[in-house]
């Protein structure tokens, strides 16, 4: 056993660490000292996006002492940054095992440390505590989540006084204090209730207000206001408030899927609650085809991520993926703003760096700007504030699910999306079209674009390691061509540097320094490959095009695209 992990055991054993934790660790020790190791080979890294991972005992898991020293951390930052006036911070918690638990001991933390605090009275989705931090006007905000990781995990995600998630230098100044707290003897458990304020109803009422002036077409929702909508929240959040929010915009036919309208943090109905994957759905498919829906949606367990099917040209119910998505928001919301005559040179959209270069497209056409940002929404908020009073910002979206219309969030949000996919449906209703026409039109306009994401997943210490070396050797022997496609560009943002291999010349990169590489190709293929940030995943964006012409041929379009991200992963990942 290494003397660090060693070091974190004895630590426990000797600490003012509750007896039965102490207990567990006794047992680990004679029965599988390898689950241990595992469990205090490091402590559960504090990253830019919070706290991420399996629930239990050991400095590597997320339990009460690991989410109190982290509040301890951010609490002494938030002190230090706010010294006008007594610093205040807003709660919120998913639908996970222990996600109650550890709010309460995260509000028993901040307000020993003086700290005002307003904790939802339930669970409640994780925009929603974006917009509470900035409609209480917070200095600091926190939701218990671990989005849609298995049941296993729970997580701890931190925002700043703009509702967005941390970043610089914010991001990196509360990490360093979280990693001063060496002991739990340095955090405060002295629990101040008159600085915990109870919250709900009066927030849920302001948020759906405002989501209602996001509508733009109030004439179509009229019209077909009995649009049949099948909509699940995987268990999550999202039951809460995406039913009462598409009511609010007008629908009047919300078929919520039953049995997964109950909140669990065992997930009972799904392999995994991730909308991402065809399983997850499909219970809701069930439905809307017993009910012939109109659209069909479900929300990850804190909200923020949607994934949706619509019915094809025959009327098969297939699945979008998050580009599909994000292109028919872009499209809808620039068409109708143009229509609106209230386009003037300063709205634009935001994307991250793997989502399809569509939105762009998009974008450019409407006379819209267009700005990349690093993969994480947190970045797209930090654009929006960025251009504040400068730009108007009026919505974006990631290639996983994620998307904004609006600012008075500042980061993803899946009710909003619900509400105004939902309008998209009727609008193209109203003009005697489908979801699916609109896409296909899209795609006759600006191209056939096709992506796919591909992840390996290497667990444990090992895992972390074979990962890193995998980034090395494609950064230090980076491939000529891929699929028989010459690399005619390579993007290095971690050395901030594009490589032009037709010209040999270079330029830099302005955006932070991240750990990313990309691959364009002579074909406009894009290949991107990131290690995951809250998981243990190499992740590969897949990204090709092709002319389209004619709307009969969108299957076969499709079928090929497909086949040459096949062959691609084939290429890079399989044999590289």
């Amino acid at each position: 056993m290494e003397e660090t992990t060693r070091k974190n055991i004895d630590a426990w054993l000797n600490g003012q660490y509750d007896e039965e934790s102490k207990n567990y660790i006794h047992n680990l020790l004679q029965t599988d000292e390898s689950a241990l190791e595992d469990a205090f080979y490091r402590d559960l890294e504090f990253g830019t996006g919070g706290l991420r991972g399996i629930m239990g005992v050991g400095t590597n898991r997320m339990n009460k002492y690991t989410v109190a020293m982290a509040t301890q951390g951010l609490a002494n930052y938030v002190k230090q940054h706010v010294t006008d006036k007594t610093p205040s911070m807003a709660i919120a918690y998913d639908c996970r095992n222990n996600s109650r638990y550890f709010s309460e001991i995260t509000a028993e933390v901040l307000s020993s440390n003086g700290i005002e605090v307003y904790l939802f009275d339930d669970i409640r989705p994780t925009p929603e505590l974006s917009f509470a931090v900035r409609y209480l006007h917070c200095d600091s905000g926190i939701v218990i989540t671990a989005s849609h990781n298995p049941k296993e995990y729970n997580g701890y995600k931190a925002y700043w006084a703009d509702g967005g998630q941390l970043v610089p230098p914010h991001d990196k100044n509360v990490i360093a204090e979280v990693r001063k707290i060496k002991s739990i003897a340095d955090v405060k458990f002295t629990r101040n209730d008159k600085l915990i304020h109870y919250i709900g109803k009066e927030i849920d009422a302001a948020y759906i207000a405002k989501l209602k002036t996001l509508s733009l077409h109030p004439d179509a929702i009229e019209e077909y206001s009995h649009l049949k909508i099948v909509y699940s929240p995987l268990h999550g959040t999202g039951v809460k408030i995406v039913p009462e929010a598409l009511a609010a915009f007008g629908f009047k036919n919300v078929h919520v899927v039953k049995e997964q309208a109950v909140s669990d943090g065992n997930f009972p109905t799904v392999i995994s609650p991730n909308p991402e994957e065809a399983e997850a759905l499909s219970l809701s498919l069930k439905e809307a085809e017993a009910i012939n829906a109109d659209i069909v949606m479900a929300t990850d367990p804190d909200s923020d991520r949607v994934g949706i099917a619509i019915k094809d040209k025959d009327g098969k119910f297939i699945l979008l993926n998050g580009n599909m998505t994000a292109s028919l928001i872009v499209y809808y919301i620039c068409k109708m703003w143009q229509q609106n005559n209230k386009i003037n040179g300063k709205q634009y959209i935001v994307k991250t760096i793997v989502t399809t270069e569509l939105l762009a497209e998009i974008a450019h056409k409407y006379h819209v700007k267009s700005y990349d940002v690093l993969t994480g929404f947190k970045y797209i908020a930090e654009k929006i504030r960025e251009l504040e009073d400068k730009e108007e910002f009026i919505c974006g979206g990631e290639e996983s699910y994620g998307y904004l219309v609006g600012d008075f969030v500042r980061d993803k949000d899946a009710v909003i999306s619900c509400c105004m996919i939902t309008e998209i449906v009727a609008w193209a209703k109203k003009q005697q079209k489908s979801l699916y026409d609109v896409l296909v039109n899209i795609y006759l306009e600006f191209g056939y674009y096709k992506e796919r994401l591909f992840s390996l997943t290497r667990k444990g210490q090992n895992g972390a390691m074979e990962i890193k070396q995998m980034m090395n050797n494609y950064r230090n022997n980076p491939p000529e061509q891929i699929n028989g496609v010459k690399v005619v560009e390579i993007r290095d943002y971690k050395s901030s540097e594009i490589k032009n291999l037709l010209n040999n010349t270079t330029e830099k990169i302005t955006l932070p320094s991240s750990d990313v590489l990309q691959f364009i190709l002579k074909d406009e293929s894009k290949i991107t490959v990131r290690p995951s940030g809250t998981e243990p995943k190499i992740k590969f964006y897949f990204s090709v095009k092709s002319p389209f012409n004619n709307p009969d041929d969108a299957a076969l379009t499709e079928k090929l695209l497909d086949k040459k991200i096949d062959d691609i992963i084939q290429c890079l990942v399989t044999n590289g």
